[in-house]
């Protein structure tokens, strides 16, 4: 603290100045150190564990075949603009079914929350879906969806893989949506309805604006992970002979028995799912942190 003179000649503090204590000065030299040392320590752990797999993966007995049969340059240079041009039926599936699955899911959600007597079919319907859907494998949906509808051969029923792998993803993925958002839609006080309704508004309006608001803000992170999984999820279309970035790698591995295609494919989604799950690290530790805090949430 430093001090200034008044008309006196008197010292007195100046309170528009401050100058930390030498105390405090030494706690945050102290941090820092301890900051860097950490880091230090990191970076060398992560290095010598990275120089230790190296080794016992280059010096395994196998490795130059498995080098060249999945590491292989040239393969990787030509399977690579295919897979990328593949990629962009995986982004639009991810994108449409994305919305197609928070819309019926929410529908979904809604449903098994309704009360009263007349409304015990549309629960039970509701939770049928889900508990089907949720036990039933994906691959298997796909195949029953994209393989049995054309064998009907149903008259008006469209037979393109692309849009019936689409509308398998979004059934399952739906049912797992709706009971995130029936958790969401459960975890809001009762009293945050009673109070609606004490300000004269009706059920659906104390739902539309009062619980849903509450309850889809409070479910964002796991929402965020259904979507995550959707997007890796969308490779699987595939299998009814979609020419995605699975299926453009499957293509050329299997004109040249060389499997550096998938690496390729497998590394174009990690990339693409890296960003969304870091931003959902994001959301979830700053929702915990306005929890914490004391904060809506």
């Amino acid at each position: 603290m430093t001090l200034t003179k008044d008309e006196s000649g008197a010292g007195t503090p100046d309170a528009d100045e401050y100058t930390p204590s030498q105390r405090r000065i030494e706690r945050e030299r102290l941090k820092r150190a301890r900051a860097r040392r950490a880091t230090a320590i990191a970076a060398v752990s992560t290095l010598v564990t990275a120089v230790v797999l190296y080794l016992v993966v280059v010096s395994a007995p196998g490795w130059p075949r498995t080098k060249e049969t999945f590491f292989n340059g040239q393969y990787a240079r030509e399977a690579f603009p295919k897979v990328l041009e593949g990629l962009w039926l995986n982004v639009r599936l991810l994108l449409i079914c994305g919305v197609a699955v928070l819309v019926l899911g929410m529908l979904i959600a809604i449903a098994r929350t309704l009360r009263g007597p007349v409304f015990f079919p549309l629960r039970f319907l509701a939770a049928a879906y889900t508990d089907f859907f949720r036990g039933l494998p994906l691959i298997i949906n796909l195949m029953i969806v994209v393989l049995g509808v054309p064998a009907l051969r149903l008259q008006g029923v469209t037979v393109d893989p692309v849009l019936l792998g689409g509308t398998a993803l979004t059934l399952t993925y739906s049912a797992y949506v709706a009971e995130v958002f029936r958790a969401g839609i459960e975890s809001v006080h009762p009293s945050q309805r009673a109070a609606a309704r004490s300000l004269g508004l009706s059920n659906r309006q104390a739902l539309r604006h009062v619980v849903l608001p509450q309850a889809v803000r409070r479910q964002v992170p796991p929402l965020l992970n259904d979507l995550v999984s959707l997007q890796k999820d969308t490779g699987l279309v595939s299998i009814g002979g979609a020419i995605d970035a699975v299926r453009a790698a499957d293509i050329i591995v299997g004109r040249s028995l060389n499997y550096t295609p998938y690496i390729v494919a497998g590394l174009v989604f990690v990339a693409l799912t890296i960003p969304m799950t870091r931003f959902t690290d994001w959301v979830t530790a700053r929702m915990d942190s306005r929890r914490a805090q004391g904060g809506t949430t």
